[in-house]
């Protein structure tokens, strides 16, 4: 299971090769939000304190755990798959549910490398929800459970379906074809920004558990609390302070390897991750606080009110490559704006990460695969929203 890390590192620095990862939109990003921060402070601080204490920590320690089952499982995907030839759609599909990208990353190098049938690509690009698995799972991981669970009997019964209708070798590549290989995984030591980071984190995750536990996390700042802003509380600033440097350190990783401030192996995979995670989520808790806030939308009236039209939309927004605007649908979903139908259809038509490497490599399946999810997305989005909501 190691191996799926490795193999999101091995994509990720042939992405950054080909040119396929800028650096311009982060920094964008990164800007909006220090900029929203500095125009509307009484909103933005308690926005961002609420998007690190109440979802970043524990998104880092959902990931922490991972690795830590990861680095002692030791069991290569590749050779898995290699062994379960008749089990390929399923194991495929279960990959894809794993929270995160290194499952779903996993399959379509191995479809590409021509080991796995275009149903197994349909399967894993089916269930998979990417980085916004781990933001569910942390949140509301009951409601993450079934979501995965619903999206792995889907990505089964698409991928069946498809080698049925196609045939096992339909857009198999050849097996002689190259794909990525995975380089093996580094243990140097963290570096300093990262030991600030997990010096914010560890009280944090402390606080936030408080917060879930209905308790005053500001009591246990005795006299310091008299030295803060009266308008600001500590777990706020503390909240907020970590929202920034997370900001600030995915933003500057991502320009390349010249400012890597990531130097660690399995611990600089979990805070580049949480990083990610972390902006995109504060961009949800912004969207959604500067929506009734500051504009007086009710994002929730406006979305029953195109009720029909929300799932819709949901599934045409998991069509976008990559993990952030999935987590914004997602942090939207736990704010109550969003349905479960909308949630579960972009869950269902997204493919995470994994839909880059995929059309790098292969791009014809990638996008004829990605039109096959939509089939189920809206049949099961729409059975939920005409069924249950």
């Amino acid at each position: 299971m190691t191996v799926l890390v490795a193999t999101t590192r091995a994509y990720t620095t042939h992405l950054k090769r080909s040119g396929a990862l800028q650096s311009a939109g982060s920094f964008l990003l990164a800007g909006l939000i220090l900029a929203s921060l500095a125009i509307l402070p009484d909103v933005v601080i308690p926005s961002m304190a609420d998007a690190y204490l109440q979802v970043s920590v524990f998104v880092a320690a959902t990931l922490a755990i991972f690795a830590l089952i990861e680095s002692r499982l030791k069991v290569g995907t590749d050779v898995l798959l290699e062994r379960h030839q008749a089990w390929h759609v399923p194991i495929a599909s279960v990959l894809g549910a794993l929270p995160g990208c290194g499952g779903a990353v996993m399959v379509v190098t191995q479809f590409v490398n021509g080991r796995l049938s275009f149903g197994a690509l349909v399967a894993v690009l089916t269930a998979t929800m990417g980085d916004a698995a781990f933001l569910l799972l942390a949140q509301a991981p009951l409601h993450g459970m079934a979501i995965f669970a619903v999206g792995s009997i889907v990505g089964v019964l698409s991928g069946y379906t498809i080698d049925r209708l196609h045939g096992g070798d339909f857009m198999r590549p050849k097996r002689s074809q190259a794909a990525l290989h995975c380089p093996e995984m580094s243990a140097t030591a963290p570096g300093k920004i990262e030991f600030l980071w997990i010096a914010i984190a560890l009280p944090g995750l402390i606080l936030g558990i408080l917060q879930l536990l209905q308790i005053d996390g500001d009591s246990l700042f005795g006299p310091f609390r008299a030295v803060l802003p009266t308008a600001y509380q500590p777990t706020q600033l503390l909240g907020a302070a970590g929202a920034v440097l997370s900001i600030l350190m995915w933003s500057f990783t991502a320009r390349g390897a010249e400012n890597e401030l990531s130097s660690g192996g399995g611990i600089s995979q979990v805070i580049g991750t949480t990083n990610f995670v972390t902006a995109w989520v504060v961009v949800g808790f912004l969207v959604y606080e500067i929506g009734i806030h500051a504009t007086g939308w009710d994002l929730a009236a406006i979305a029953g009110t195109w009720a029909p039209l929300v799932p819709l939309l949901a599934i045409l927004v998991g069509f976008l490559p990559g993990c952030g605007p999935q987590i914004v649908v997602t942090t939207l979903y736990l704010a109550g704006t969003l349905p479960l139908s909308a949630q579960l259809g972009n869950a269902i038509s997204n493919d995470g990460d994994a839909l880059f490497p995929a059309l790098a490599l292969a791009p014809r399946a990638a996008v004829l695969a990605t039109v096959y999810s939509a089939v189920p997305a809206v049949l099961v989005a729409y059975a939920i929203f005409l069924l249950i909501e």
